[in-house]
């Protein structure tokens, strides 16, 4: 940067990898938040009025009344995280702010702690668990007939969203003899079809009657929110599993809670909720469903990649190049 030319300021709505923040300082005026409290809705209306680059995370609700107080000085908004959700897109682009994200660098993270929850839930494996953990149980060693699972090999696999995570997860599923069935909002290719084995079913009802194990992958849009609604469960076999590693709104949480307690699915593997923080506590009250709190690309790696993009995004911006994750909401 040229001598005299002021850096700009950049504001980080969350704690960051110690690696992420301190690249940060060193190429930018960078206002970090050290204490990781989330920032209240007059606290991300204060950051817009100052910061020439916002970086919030997918947590920060960076809505319109929060854009419309931004200063004219903001003009990229680079979020710490793949789904823009949290953003509202239409108003940031009428306000020529440019959004970006961070896409596929966390993968392989995300479709690793699906893959565990598909295992994990069939075969009990949290139940068995706390068993042992509870001072009050007394096991009694192996028994021929106690905790029993189900096998998932041979299953069929639903894969709501086959992009770059579905189909991670289905190469994972394949690996495990499970067969592979998806919807998407636009069929995949001929070729990865061939790779996957996978039938693609064009309405979403058909898949959900079909499948042993629905693994929900798609990102929270409008056109998403509930997709999986109370009538859409009803569709699932009583023996069916859900897992869902993408974004809690895609599911009527109410319904997926009913529907458990009456028995009405087998099971769910969940780690991401409708209204986080909050969690219906009929879910938390299930034997049957595991809950993770939103751990899905919770890896070191994959943070410390996050921000990298981050640091690329805000890079290519200021040097006057177009950043090479910006957003376009077509593409949700």
């Amino acid at each position: 940067m040229p001598k005299n030319v002021k850096p700009p300021v950049v504001i980080v709505t969350r704690k960051l990898p110690d690696v992420v923040e301190t690249r940060l300082k060193e190429l930018f005026d960078t206002r970090l938040n050290t204490d990781d409290k989330p920032m209240g809705h007059a606290q991300l209306i204060e950051a817009v009025k100052t910061a020439d680059v916002l970086v919030p995370t997918v947590t920060d609700r960076i809505d319109r009344s929060v854009i419309a107080q931004a200063g004219a000085q903001l003009r990229l908004i680079a979020n710490f995280g793949t789904g823009v959700d949290n953003i509202d897109l239409d108003t940031a682009r009428n306000r020529g702010i440019i959004v970006t994200n961070t896409p596929g660098v966390l993968t392989e993270d995300t479709a690793d702690m699906t893959m565990a929850l598909i295992l994990a839930v069939p075969r009990r494996l949290a139940e068995g668990t706390a068993y042992l953990k509870d001072p009050k149980s007394n096991w009694a060693g192996w028994s021929p007939t106690w905790m029993l699972g189900h096998r998932i090999y041979g299953k069929r696999l639903g894969i709501v969203g086959m992009g770059r995570i579905g189909q991670a997860v289905a190469r994972r599923a394949k690996a495990f003899g499970l067969q592979i069935h998806y919807h998407n909002r636009r069929r995949v290719s001929a070729d990865v079809e061939a790779e996957l084995e996978a039938t693609y079913w064009e309405g979403l009802d058909q898949l959900l009657s079909r499948v042993d194990i629905l693994s929900v992958n798609c990102p929270h849009t409008p056109a998403t929110y509930h997709l999986l609604s109370a009538r859409r469960l009803k569709l699932l076999k009583p023996t069916c599993f859900v897992v869902n590693t993408s974004r809690g709104e895609v599911i009527d949480e109410n319904e997926l809670a009913r529907l458990l307690e009456a028995n009405a699915i087998a099971g769910a593997g969940l780690d991401v909720f409708e209204h986080e923080p909050s969690i219906n506590p009929k879910l938390l009250a299930c034997e049957r469903v595991i809950a993770l709190p939103h751990m899905g690309s919770a890896t070191v790696e994959g943070r410390i990649d996050m921000g990298e993009k981050v640091i690329i995004n805000i890079k290519a911006f200021l040097d006057g190049h177009a950043p090479p994750d910006r957003v376009h909401p077509a593409m949700f």
